[in-house]
């Protein structure tokens, strides 16, 4: 007979997600910028490598920001994202870039909300070789299957990070998450049950991008009726 598997055990075997203050965790935070320079500036070319002279990457958006980062069970990073909080003036680092929305649309709070930003995934753990991560992101599978590989085929490290983000999110009353993403991840979310509305056209921000929003409540709900069991996991106390 089959073991069953704890909530905690079903989603994210081979990874782990933390929290990561930069004060505090220094060294973890240099890896993090040194992967975000592999990925923005060498592997997509969204930011001039010149500009970045210790190939480390950070913007005016890290003090502002909760951060995020998926281990594999090496303690190795192997995975990013951060949530980016409204500035001085109550608005997004999409904004910038997003300057036109769909018609009726209404945006929420945004003491309620917080952008999901820098996205990634080490260049190991893509889906293909050679595969271009899409505005940054990329999903979490081994580059080389072996012989008789059986993967989980749920994409462990962005469950992860999303995870620790939705945690992190409930705890600090952010109801609502901002993303700027190709149609691709939208896809890729909307098959995973995280349910991402368009708000605006797509524009060149990072590549070819749309601005979207998640109300974290109707997330929720599309979870408990579709997939309990990660609902379940999403909400289990983290180690």
């Amino acid at each position: 007979m089959n073991a069953v598997l704890h909530p905690q055990q079903q989603f994210s075997v081979q990874f782990s997600g933390q929290a990561v203050q930069p004060s505090r965790d220094k060294a973890l935070f240099a890896a993090i910028e040194e992967l975000r320079y592999q990925v923005y500036c060498e592997e997509c070319g969204f930011l001039a490598p010149q500009d970045y002279q210790d190939k480390r990457e950070t913007d005016e958006h890290d003090a502002s920001s909760a951060h995020f980062a998926a281990m594999n069970l090496h303690e190795d990073l192997v995975g990013y994202v951060r949530l980016v909080f409204p500035d001085a003036l109550q608005s997004f680092p999409f904004q910038t870039h997003c300057v036109s929305l769909l018609d009726s649309v209404i945006l929420p709070p945004p003491a309620q909300a917080a952008e999901i930003s820098r996205l990634m995934v080490h260049k190991n753990y893509r889906r293909r070789q050679g595969e271009r991560p899409p505005a940054g992101f990329s999903s979490a599978e081994p580059e080389a299957p072996r012989a008789n590989d059986q993967r989980n085929p749920s994409p462990q490290i962005m469950l992860t990070l999303y995870r620790e983000m939705y945690v992190y999110s409930v705890n600090n009353d952010i109801r609502y998450w901002y993303a700027a993403m190709e149609r691709s991840l939208a896809r890729i979310l909307t098959r995973m049950n995280f349910g991402f509305q368009q708000i605006g056209p797509f524009t060149d921000y990072y590549g070819p991008v749309a601005p979207y929003v998640a109300d974290l409540r109707v997330l929720e709900y599309q979870l408990g009726q579709r997939d309990p069991a990660l609902l379940a996991w999403m909400r289990a106390p983290l180690a």
